[in-house]
């Protein structure tokens, strides 16, 4: 064992050991939508007295940080994004409808004294004219009072406590404790009402929560006018129930809020929905992978087995960086790292077919040889390839939001440990093995002495695939139109996530017609909402924006007509948040065409980055044509989905472009048509081999993925299919139709022969 092989060995030996301590000991964070419970996202409002900026946010989530703590929730997170919005996860929270309304009160507490009752023709809340320090607001029986300016506001409160009182008859309360100037303040309001005649309402004191008067109690008769209660301590009575008078306590404990907040964004998961997305993709990512190794090891043979091995080892590299970083695990995560798990093969193949190429030139004396002059030569390929889908997955990362975030971590976490498990582990391995004396003697079995089935089959036909570039650019777009024309004719279905709304998904016992419970909804007073089957027993409601109210109804109407049904799934975007969503992902989708576009256009030439973008957009427009045809809604997941789709086109149209390359420095040999075709023939195994790899991984997600991943899944076997096509009959046409009238370049004369 050389020097350089004992190097790779131990490095290999200690990230796996470290890999293995931290997935043994570090257990990974899973996000809302795996272990079920709540996310809110809130934003602050700015108001006349008070600017929402970043101190007043961060004041904000101190505020809510005591609330929640108060609540009584396990883990919960609270973050800031950007200068207005906190995101708030509450694990384990079903019924989002209470704790959205503690988060959401302002609890803007105070103290007034009361003026008197109201006369006719005071409108309640409102400010009585030329009386701005005066209002008039309904008491707790409905009895409206006209308040003069607060004394005391919460920030004179010193403690709050809900108490029972069963021998005083008052039942559940809350004592309020006032501290400093409060004291002071509570003694002289109270003495001044005590001058009041017993029964007038000008004797009262009310307290007001969010504009809403919780109580309004007398001033007891002993209480000598001007005196006041000097104890500086009182009660707040009104009936309440234990958990009203609980959570009025933790509002006045935990402070008023800076600025009000509104919420934007709520999401709830059932934990049974988060266990059944697990266990769908722990099958997908288990069968995927045996039929990925089976099919390498059917192919590659000895080296497959061992590429095989190495996928394991780059399965617990991934797992255990996940959970070393302390990344959330979300369900386009998940699915992101199943995904990758079938990507990851794709730098085996390269390196393996190189080999190939190396043995069969009969270059190299040996199987090791070839073996390490194929890895050399495929570095180039290997970097360029995963440096695009890395692009793709810091866009993801920096430009979506919530669980699609995830996907971006996990795919960039699975890129990285895909390129240490085939330069690193693979590479160890298949050297090591082919050092072995057995191997040496049967080089057949290694699976790098023979051509393959592809290559054989190619060398021994040589078609001319660029013979006649513009029939298969011609072909492209009426191909290309017709898809399209779903955009014109069906139109995108954006989803909740892009245009503000309610989704709500529901199991039912039994399979339940879609158009029955959207006639009943429609009847009830939402005829825009849209029904959809999910699943074997479930239907999705999707609506414009609901109340909690409303959202009550929608679900007792749905109840009345397909029997008992469970909520797995409730979504409520803002339209403000949507439209922002919305904007961000045509700023992805810009963005990544443009990244991907000066990335190779730096590293070949601006011909073949042109080429490689133009092929990207007709995959673009494919799959949102072929979505739109199907009726398919487009949301967060789906751009995920469709920028990975334009890294792994990248990734197709990266390794020929790179054979291209490869071949023209060598000069005086064929036109560049002729190259072309050339890098076409001397490429496809590879795509050939990469795409059935990728293929099995998505069939399985698809097939057991259950309904949140089946369109994610679909969406990246379409793109799979039509990015291998585009990176050969678009990519390929399109740089030489550029080369031709670039300067210097030569048109390549029709038909001409070239070989592989």
């Amino acid at each position: 064992m050389n020097r350089s092989l004992r190097v790779r060995a131990l490095l290999a030996l200690a990230v796996l050991a470290l890999s293995l301590y931290v997935a043994a000991t570090v257990p990974v964070r899973l996000g809302l939508d795996l272990r079920g419970g709540t996310q809110i996202v809130l934003e602050t409002r700015s108001t006349p007295t008070a600017d929402a900026d970043s101190a007043a946010t961060d004041r904000t989530l101190e505020v809510l940080r005591g609330r929640i703590d108060a609540l009584g929730v396990a883990e919960p997170t609270l973050v800031r994004s950007g200068d207005h919005r906190i995101i708030v996860e509450l694990p384990g929270v079903q019924d989002p409808k209470k704790a959205a309304d503690v988060l959401g009160r302002t609890a803007q507490l105070a103290f007034h004294p009361v003026l008197g009752a109201a006369r006719d023709g005071d409108e309640t809340s409102r400010p009585l004219p030329k009386r701005p320090a005066q209002r008039v607001l309904p008491d707790e029986s409905g009895t409206p009072l006209r308040l003069g300016p607060a004394l005391l506001t919460g920030e004179d409160v010193k403690e709050a406590a809900a108490r029972f009182d069963q021998q005083g008859g008052a039942g559940w309360h809350v004592t309020v404790g006032f501290e400093g100037a409060g004291r002071d303040g509570w003694a002289r309001l109270t003495g001044e009402a005590a001058c009041k005649a017993p029964g007038d309402a000008a004797r009262r004191v009310a307290i007001v929560l969010d504009d809403k008067v919780i109580s309004s109690p007398q001033v007891d008769p002993s209480i000598a006018c001007g005196a006041g209660i000097r104890d500086g301590a009182t009660r707040i009575t009104g009936s309440f129930s234990p958990e009203e008078a609980r959570e009025l306590s933790l509002l006045i404990n935990g402070g008023a809020l800076p600025v009000p907040v509104e919420t934007v964004e709520q999401r709830t998961v059932g934990p049974t929905l988060g266990a059944q997305a697990i266990t769908a993709s722990a099958w997908a990512a288990v069968i995927g992978t045996a039929l990925t190794s089976l099919f390498i090891i059917v192919v590659y043979r000895l080296l497959g087995a061992l590429a095989a091995l190495a996928l394991a080892c780059y399965g617990l590299v991934s797992y255990a960086a996940l959970a070393a970083l302390g990344a959330t695990l979300t369900l386009p995560g998940l699915a992101g790292f199943v995904l990758a798990i079938g990507m990851a093969v794709d730098a085996n193949v390269l390196v393996f077919e190189r080999a190939r190429e190396e043995y069969a030139a009969r270059r190299r004396p040996s199987i090791r040889s070839a073996l390490t002059a194929g890895f050399r030569n495929a570095l180039s390929a290997i970097a360029d390839s995963n440096i695009t889908t890395l692009i793709a997955a810091a866009l993801l990362f920096f430009l979506a939001s919530g669980p699609v975030r995830g996907f971006g971590v996990t795919l960039g976490i699975g890129v990285l440990a895909s390129m240490f498990s085939a330069l690193v582990i693979s590479r160890v391995l298949a050297e090591f093995a082919a050092s072995r004396p057995g191997v040496r003697r049967r080089p057949r079995l290694t699976g790098i002495a023979t051509t393959g089935a592809v290559r054989e089959r190619l060398t021994r036909r040589n078609p001319l695939l660029m013979r006649r570039p513009r029939r298969w650019l011609a072909t492209s777009a009426a191909v290309l139109v017709l898809a399209g024309s779903g955009l014109a004719v069906r139109g995108v279905d954006l989803g909740v996530e892009f245009t503000g709304g309610r989704l709500i998904e529901y199991s039912t016992s039994s399979p339940v017609d879609p158009g029955r419970v959207r006639s009943a909804l429609a009847d009830a007073g939402f005829p825009r909402a849209v029904v959809q089957s999910s699943g074997d027993a479930g239907l999705t409601v999707r609506t414009d924006p609901l109340t909690d109210a409303e959202e009550g109804e929608v679900t007792g109407t749905l109840r009345e007509v397909a029997g008992p049904a469970d909520k797995v799934r409730d979504e409520l975007i803002g339209p403000s948040l949507g439209k922002e969503l919305r904007q961000g992902a045509l700023i992805a989708l810009a963005v990544a065409l443009g990244a991907q576009f000066v990335y190779l256009a730096a590293r070949f030439r601006w011909v073949l980055g042109s080429a490689a973008v133009v092929a990207l957009v007709h995959d673009v427009v494919i799959l949102l044509g072929v979505f739109a045809w199907l009726g398919k809604p487009v949301d967060g997941v789906f751009l995920a989905a469709l920028l990975t789709v334009i890294g792994y086109s990248v990734n197709d149209s990266v390794v020929l472009f790179d054979r291209v390359r490869e071949l023209d420095r060598r000069g005086s040999g064929p036109p560049f048509s002729g190259v072309v075709n050339q890098a076409i023939l001397q490429t496809l195994p590879r795509t050939v081999n990469t795409g059935m790899g990728a293929a099995f991984m998505l069939t399985a997600l698809a097939v057991l993925g259950g309904s949140s991943l089946t369109d994610f899944a679909l969406a990246l076997l379409i793109g799979l299919a039509v990015g291998t096509y585009s990176s050969v009959f678009i990519a390929a046409p399109v740089a030489i139709g550029l080369h031709a009238r670039s300067p210097g370049g030569k048109p390549s004369p029709e038909g001409a022969a070239v070989t592989a």
